[in-house]
């Protein structure tokens, strides 16, 4: 039921609801306040900096957590559990993960019921949400905590993979900051490089409503189509040289996060959280890469997201 709620899943009349009132608050979102919370959220971890686990998967959904209201308190006990949710949304998930998963969004969604309900001063950015679910007339309690849960598990995975696959870039060319002071203006353009070059989202599907053209082929009603993001990203007609790492890249076009009307509204948030993340780690490490990083892949269908092992660890 609250995978059938989310917003980024449907274009139907009872989804634009949620959409025209979620989409503008996050475009709202001054960018620039995200390195304070970053700041205050990393003080709350464990080892941020040492625990790339925790620098990839943890500190983002907190950020966003953080960002939506939920008291810092409570920061970790949700990304732990947005981490489980995000089991269901795989193919590949097995029974555990599932009852996991489950388990999450029942908490998840008592956390949000309770911030909701509170009669205290929200976030600004909820506060802009109730807002404009107020002058739409749009009520729909549940499904208002099913996209904030979906805020958060999009901000999981997708957003652990653009950290972890930046700091494989860096692996991979130490070069590119090198006796560079890393600063922001820098790690944005590398983070930027590394979401159209090795994107943590490798493809999304579509489903045809109603028998169309495109592309001179017929689709029917009911059909699939796979969307590879990963292979659009590296067109020459869009981005000349595609197969170099340019971090100095103009006019540079990343489809990572879709196009047009199914561009994610949180791209310029995550883009953020990433490199405040990899600022926080390469401010922590005067030698980067003094130590060799060890990594796979986890299993998944359509994401590109590193696990990182310790030295003594192989692959």
């Amino acid at each position: 039921m609250m995978f059938g709620r989310l917003m980024r899943m449907n274009e139907g009349a009872g989804h634009l609801c949620p959409r025209r009132a979620i989409e503008p608050a996050l475009a709202a979102i001054e960018t620039r306040n995200i390195a304070e919370i970053v700041a205050r959220v990393v003080g709350t971890l464990d080892y941020p900096v040492d625990n790339l686990d925790e620098l990839m998967f943890t500190l983002p959904v907190c950020v966003m957590a953080a960002v939506t209201g939920v008291p810092f308190s409570q920061l970790k006990e949700v990304a732990k559990r947005t981490r489980d949710f995000v089991g269901c949304l795989s193919p590949l998930s097995d029974e555990v993960q599932l009852g996991a998963a489950h388990r999450g969004a029942i908490r998840l969604s008592e956390i949000f019921t309770t911030l909701l309900g509170s009669g205290e001063l929200k976030s600004r950015f909820l506060s802009d949400i109730l807002s404009r679910c107020e002058a739409a007339a749009w009520g729909d309690h549940d499904a208002l905590i099913a996209n904030l849960i979906g805020l958060l598990s999009q901000t999981c995975e997708a957003t652990a993979g653009l950290i972890g696959n930046t700091l494989i870039a860096l692996q991979r060319e130490p070069h590119l900051i090198e006796g560079v002071q890393p600063t922001p203006m820098i790690v944005a353009d590398l983070v930027a490089e590394v979401a159209r070059y090795d994107s943590p989202v490798q493809n999304t599907r579509r489903f045809v409503a109603k028998r169309c053209t495109v592309g001179g082929r017929v689709l029917e009603e009911g059909d699939t189509v796979l969307v590879l993001l990963a292979s659009a990203n590296r067109d020459p007609d869009v981005n000349p040289d595609p197969d170099s790492f340019l971090l100095r890249r103009t006019q540079r076009r990343t489809f990572s996060f879709g196009a047009a009307r199914h561009e994610c509204p949180g791209r310029a948030l995550a883009l953020t959280i990433a490199c405040e993340a990899i600022l926080v780690w390469l401010h922590s490490h005067p030698v980067p890469f003094a130590r060799l990083l060890r990594w796979s892949y986890l299993p998944s269908h359509n994401g590109r997201i590193p696990t990182f092992y310790p030295d003594e660890e192989t692959r």
